[in-house]
């Protein structure tokens, strides 16, 4: 699976969104249920959707430049962002289509193959789904898995929508199929809530996990010793990158080479811990009274 890029992955998403949105937009058609047309809809945002994860993911996988120098990684978070957003536009829209089907209730025709089509859709968009979220996080690519996680909500949003219209053909209530669009849009806004907070938490550089920053501070304990110590540690996520900084002290006649080789050392330690991460270090004797004033996060003058 690594021999294939993200973009081809990206790809796959497109392809499936627009066979998925063909077939039920062809199973609203033959059937008139308002429900079938709502996850129509949502099958319309996910290309939307697949369109701009392509092209996070083209922006981010770009090398670092001269005026990028930590790369373009969190260009996911904007294309997750910007799913959120557009998902609460398609439930606004299921809403307001739910709403006036209530007030004028029809009957809903040809249910057969209308759920034949919606089944075979559900069933490309779970396999594509299932292939996203992996890849994504293998991969650490926020835009695919958000986007994996998106055609997951589909299938569960599509299930409850088939379940509800075989209660209609049963029943008769054909009042059910406007409430059950209605529900499947709170449920997709709930998705959208999670998406946006989870993007804005991205653009904000969130420190890194408690279980990375244990491992971290693990590995440095494991120098703290013949006045060795360090403090000052700060972490940082961006994108798909993990960012570590802190200060190492040492004692203060130490040669120059001998401060080099213990930093050299931290770093690949750190660097085998954890594949993704940038470390920054900082070497200082450990009897300046100046060595401490870094324990903050910002140094005082």
């Amino acid at each position: 699976m690594q021999r294939y890029s993200l973009k081809q992955f990206a790809y796959l998403s497109i392809g499936a969104a627009i066979l998925t949105m063909s077939l039920k937009t062809g199973a609203f058609f033959l059937t008139q249920s308002i429900g079938l047309l709502s996850d129509a809809l949502e099958s319309g945002i996910n290309l939307l959707a697949a369109s701009t994860a392509l092209i996070a993911i083209r922006i981010g996988t770009r090398p670092p430049d001269e005026t990028h120098a930590y790369g373009h990684q969190k260009a996911e978070f904007l294309s997750s962002g910007f799913e959120g957003g557009l998902i609460l536009m398609a439930a606004v829209s299921i809403c307001i289509a739910a709403v006036q089907r209530l007030l004028n209730p029809q009957p809903i025709e040809r249910i057969g193959i209308g759920l034949v089509l919606s089944l075979l859709a559900s069933a490309i968009n779970l396999g594509v789904a299932m292939i996203l979220i992996r890849v994504g996080k293998e991969r650490r690519s926020i835009a695919l898995e958000a986007d994996g996680h998106h055609l997951m909500s589909d299938v569960w949003t599509s299930a409850g929508i088939l379940i509800g219209i075989t209660v209609v053909a049963i029943t008769g209530a054909y009042w059910l199929d406007p409430i059950i669009a209605i529900l499947v849009a709170v449920f997709i806004s709930w998705t959208a809530f999670k998406l946006l907070q989870r993007s804005i938490s991205g653009l904000l550089d969130p420190a890194l996990s408690e279980d990375k920053i244990q491992r971290i501070e693990t590995i440095l304990d494991t120098y703290c010793r013949d006045g060795v110590d360090f403090h000052a540690l700060r972490t940082r996520q961006a994108g798909s990158r993990d960012f570590v900084s802190m200060q190492i002290q040492v004692p203060g006649d130490w040669t120059v080479q001998q401060g080099h080789d213990l930093l050299e050392d931290i770093e690949r330690d750190i660097r085998v811990a954890l594949p993704s991460v940038t470390v920054f270090t900082h070497i200082e004797p450990f009897e300046d009274p100046r060595s401490w004033i870094d324990q903050g996060l910002e140094r005082a003058d």
